[in-house]
């Protein structure tokens, strides 16, 4: 069988036509946590946001913090794991806002922490069909329309979990939220040249309802700054990192300064097929496959 072929790099900028910053945005699991704090920050950048997620009284709390910042605020409710819903939301948002220029994936589930041996199969694959199901049909209905319309963007809500694997009896995110980094490549790599910007954005640990129940983060007294993950996400918006698109973004440690920066050097140097991708690490600096595992 004959190796896959090379992921592709992002056609040379140049002759790409810039794609205009985005005036809206849909964000899912908007109702509290990193959700409500994105579709605020970009309604005080003077987006108008449509708003998903399942409680319709939180949604609409969020909603008046949108329209008190003098954005327009759109409120919807669906079952983000059925086509059926997902369609329909994505149309309510399109025809309320006239169009969506920004999808927000933020959406997230996470199970109970067993090892695997012992987790529930149904509480097991739910949380795919929460971290991958849902921004799979996001994508499949949103994106369509920003292509007629010349181009838009798309954040993924990723994690650590994507990159590393993560202790403590997860399976289900960490499988998931990987998925979510691969299928992100994918869209990035057939939609460029459509005009389709993708960013696999890990927001830290962010004090959530998720987080503070975790394990893995008992007694901590340190948490990502949510405004981190704000900013970086206002900078991708206003087409500020489109050099990035593609990439794994973390922002304990990526900025849209730095990243911009990081964007620029990557292009001079040529290397932008490999910036910021998932990769196998090689065993040992000597292992024949290292170049093959590491530059495809």
């Amino acid at each position: 069988m004959a190796d896959a072929p090379v992921a592709g790099a992002p056609r040379d900028a140049q002759v790409q036509p810039a794609v205009p910053p985005a005036r809206t945005a849909l964000v899912t699991g908007a109702s509290r946590g990193i959700g409500r704090e994105i579709a605020l920050g970009l309604a005080r950048a003077g987006l108008d946001v449509a708003l998903l997620a399942r409680n319709p009284a939180r949604l609409e709390a969020v909603a008046q913090e949108v329209r008190a910042a003098g954005s327009t605020a759109v409120v919807l409710t669906a079952d983000v794991s059925d086509p059926a819903a997902v369609r329909a939301a994505v149309g309510q948002a399109e025809e309320a806002l006239g169009s969506i220029d920004l999808l927000v994936n933020n959406a997230g589930a996470l199970e109970s922490e067993h090892p695997l041996w012992e987790a529930d199969p149904d509480e097991w694959w739910s949380v795919f069909e929460t971290n991958v199901r849902a921004p799979f049909l996001f994508n499949r209905y949103a994106v369509p329309g920003m292509i007629e319309r010349g181009g838009g963007r798309v954040v993924d809500l990723a994690s650590g979990a994507s990159s590393h694997e993560m202790a403590g009896g997860s399976s289900a995110y960490n499988a998931s939220k990987t998925a979510l980094v691969r299928m992100g490549a994918n869209l990035h790599n057939d939609g460029f040249e459509h005009g389709i910007r993708v960013f696999e954005l890990a927001p830290g640990v962010v004090k959530t309802d998720m987080s503070t129940g975790m394990t893995l983060h008992e007694g901590r007294t340190e948490w990502t700054p949510v405004e981190r993950v704000t900013d970086v996400v206002n900078a991708i918006a206003a087409g500020e990192l489109d050099g990035c698109s593609g990439w794994f973004l973390r922002v304990t440690h990526d900025t849209p300064a730095s990243l911009k920066e990081r964007a620029a050097q990557v292009s001079a140097e040529g290397t932008e097929r490999i910036a910021r991708r998932l990769r196998v690490l090689p065993a040992g600096t000597d292992d024949p496959l290292a170049d093959v595992l590491t530059q495809r």
